[in-house]
């Protein structure tokens, strides 16, 4: 059995950690650097750092805010937001982020996945993928989830892979902040569709949900926010609960 792995999620605006409820409705929820110092205490396995607004802003990731974030820690750290190019790559890497995570401007121009692994390695690549459900399949979210492309999920998660993507971030759209658990339905379908891991994200709200995407979902890692930022269950919680319930993790 693989070690899975828990993510807590620092969603950035305007340096800031924020969360809404499917991708709006924002409320401040602390500083990114001491969020990520926390999560490190207490075994958080890796961060994700999405600024949430740069890609509708038509801007680049705040790197100054992810710098210190990165410094701030021992933990990998992907970073996502307002990436469009090679060089956008690099300065995040250089930055000290362990990855980079990719969502409009791969679905905009796919040679930007084939062209950051074949630079950096697939490791570096986390493809990030926001889905909602209509008309019973899924279909891929671009612009902070505020555009949908009509691309079919699974086809898309299949090419990234094949594109190079060394990880795929699944988030629902229709889940996200609701705390009603993972979308379980899409988490396995890209999970049975493609070999690299995914992680899932948005809708955790109990702990029995981070079980059912590790197991049921077929995820690799599991992904919350909100649960963690406002203390209602600790990464160490979560862990020990996973492992009473013989799923390997690391404590």
């Amino acid at each position: 059995m693989s070690i899975k792995k828990i993510i807590p999620c620092l969603d950035v605006k305007g340096g800031r950690v924020v969360k809404g409820v499917k991708f709006v409705d924002f409320v401040d929820a602390g500083d990114p650097v001491e969020f990520a110092k926390y999560y490190a205490s207490q075994g958080a396995d890796e961060l994700v750092f999405l600024d949430i607004t740069a890609t509708k802003e038509q801007r680049r990731t705040i790197l100054d805010v992810a710098e210190r974030t990165a410094a701030a820690i021992d933990i990998p750290l992907a970073v996502g937001g307002g990436i469009r190019t090679i060089e956008d790559f690099y300065d995040i890497l250089s930055a000290g982020a362990s990855k980079v995570s990719v969502n409009s401007a791969a679905v905009a121009d796919k040679t930007l996945i084939s062209r950051a692994a074949e630079h950096f390695g697939s490791k570096c690549v986390v493809v990030a993928i926001d889905v909602t459900k209509v008309d019973g399949s899924y279909h891929v979210l671009v612009a902070g989830g505020s555009k949908d492309t009509g691309i079919d999920a699974l086809e898309w998660a299949a090419e990234v892979e094949k594109l190079g993507a060394g990880e795929i971030l699944l988030t629902s759209l229709d889940a996200d902040g609701t705390k009603d658990g993972y979308d379980l339905e899409i988490t396995r379908a890209v999970a049975d569709r493609v070999s690299i891991p995914v992680t899932a994200s948005g809708g955790c709200g109990k702990l029995e949900d981070f079980y059912d995407a590790l197991t049921k979902g077929g995820a690799q890692a599991a992904l919350a926010a909100s649960l963690f930022h406002f203390r209602e269950l600790t990464v160490r919680q979560v862990k020990e609960y996973l492992r009473s319930r013989g799923v390997e993790v690391n404590l």
